[in-house]
């Protein structure tokens, strides 16, 4: 099989190989080559020592990213690629990175070294393919199987844990039985995971397509630096709305969210606070008042705790709070709704609710269903008529409404605002002489003149 190699990466390979060294593409490109997709980044391993890489390729860019760990950074085209001599690891006292390595002539003791079989391949310029713990087979079989011992490649480096996860949410894989019970059995290393590591993998392994089916097996590993996520699994709801407890309602959202990070964030902790909010009444049914603010703010402390981006955990922390504001197929509310929150936001609640609606009863979910469907068609008319959502699109500004006699200061704020929200609701047309009527009577009530 021909494959389409990067030229970039080609160039890098025949200049190695020119200068008498061997050369592979190797780990995460050759996998991804292998399954028919084109790789984002193109990592070289290679006999040659650093300081002979650096030497090699005087004439480009090159960065002495990780010289203790043999690695440098070729820049060609203002692209970045790794360039790795072939090494033994140490051991990892920092759970993290070897504290020594050994640099060797043999291509399979690098190999060796490696995570997951599908991540320890090599291939030549010419397409040849080294696979010596097959990792080929493994990835045909959609098997994710560690190189060697499991216990030992995760106790190297507990990101390997989230990481194996992580391939099985976005690859659809299934964990090979041995690996799988030493993931479990080593989860703990990840407390001494930096956050943000955590965080990273974890951003690539929601959106994944299968990755309710990795929380729902592993929930255990979520634990971890997620305990609130705990008191959700077997948490009977006691409700007509449910046929599940807590955290399979949670999954099935999830599963039912679009693949954006933001909405499958909202949707795994838009019921955290439940179990904390639960009391049942005289029949005996559950009730969960005020779960949204509990959830909301429980989020916004774990989001915290893995230093997500702030604007990302302001908005998951607002879809989390308003997942069940009221959003009916009704032209007036939308409408305010779409001026109050923006169109992105409202989308993404639709999308939400619709997500919490697929986890909850069958029987009870396809009629809201089908309310929400009307909503979100009645939005998007809405917004195709342009409506005025922002004072930037009024058709009068501060200082029209200061020529008219207002006292500088926060009255101008609110008579624009009162003029925003009429012609939002469809009250007053967005035409100058109209709003500028409107405004002159604000202007000269005795409650706005100051």
């Amino acid at each position: 099989m021909e494959y389409a190699l990067d030229p970039g990466a080609l160039a890098l390979l025949g200049d190695l190989e020119r200068a008498g060294y061997r050369a592979y593409l190797v780990g995460g490109c050759v996998r991804d080559l292998l399954r028919g997709e084109r790789p984002h980044d193109w990592d070289i391993c290679t006999s040659a020592r650093p300081e002979e890489v650096l030497a090699l390729f005087s004439g480009e860019t090159v960065v002495p990213t990780g010289l203790r760990h043999g690695t440098v950074t070729v820049r060609l085209e203002h692209r970045p690629y790794e360039v790795t001599t072939f090494r033994v690891d140490g051991t990892y006292s920092d759970g993290r990175r070897p504290d020594a390595v050994r640099f060797t002539a043999d291509l399979k003791e690098d190999l060796a070294r490696r995570d997951f079989t599908i991540n320890a391949m090599a291939m030549d310029a010419a397409g040849r393919l080294y696979d010596p713990f097959g990792g080929a087979e493994d990835l045909k079989r959609g098997l994710l199987r560690c190189v060697g011992d499991p216990s030992r490649r995760f106790q190297e480096d507990g990101l390997r844990i989230l990481r194996g996860l992580r391939f099985a949410a976005v690859l659809g894989f299934s964990l090979e039985p041995e690996t799988a019970r030493s993931l479990r059995q080593t989860r703990d290393g990840l407390r001494r995971v930096a956050a943000e590591r955590i965080q990273a993998e974890l951003s690539r392994l929601l959106p994944g397509p299968a990755a309710g089916a990795v929380l729902r097996a592993f929930p255990e590993v979520f634990w971890v630096f997620w305990p609130e996520l705990e008191p959700m699994k077997g948490f009977h709801q006691h409700s007509p709305w449910h046929s599940w407890d807590v955290w399979e309602h949670t999954l099935r959202a999830l599963e039912a969210a679009p693949p954006d990070l933001a909405l499958r964030l909202a949707a795994l902790l838009h019921d955290v606070g439940k179990p904390a909010c639960f009391t049942r009444d005289r029949s005996g049914n559950g009730h969960f008042y005020g779960h949204p603010a509990r959830s909301a703010s429980t989020a916004e402390e774990m989001l915290r705790r893995l230093r997500f981006d702030h604007a990302l955990q302001a908005r998951v922390v607002l879809l989390v709070e308003r997942h069940h504001l009221d959003l009916p197929p009704q032209e007036t509310l939308l409408r305010r709704r779409l001026r109050q929150l923006g169109p992105e936001v409202v989308f993404q609640l639709l999308a939400l609710q619709r997500a919490d609606t697929r986890g909850q009863a069958p029987e009870i979910a396809a009629p809201r269903l089908l309310e929400l469907d009307r909503a979100e068609a009645l939005a998007r008319s809405i917004l195709a008529q342009r409506p005025c959502l922002t004072l930037k699109d009024l058709a009068v500004n501060g200082r029209d409404v200061l020529a008219l006699g207002a006292a500088p200061g926060p009255a101008v704020g609110r008579v624009l605002q009162s003029l925003l929200e009429q012609v939002s609701e469809g009250a007053l047309p967005n035409e100058r002489e109209a709003l500028l009527s409107a405004a002159r009577v604000r202007v000269t009530s005795p409650s706005d003149s100051g």
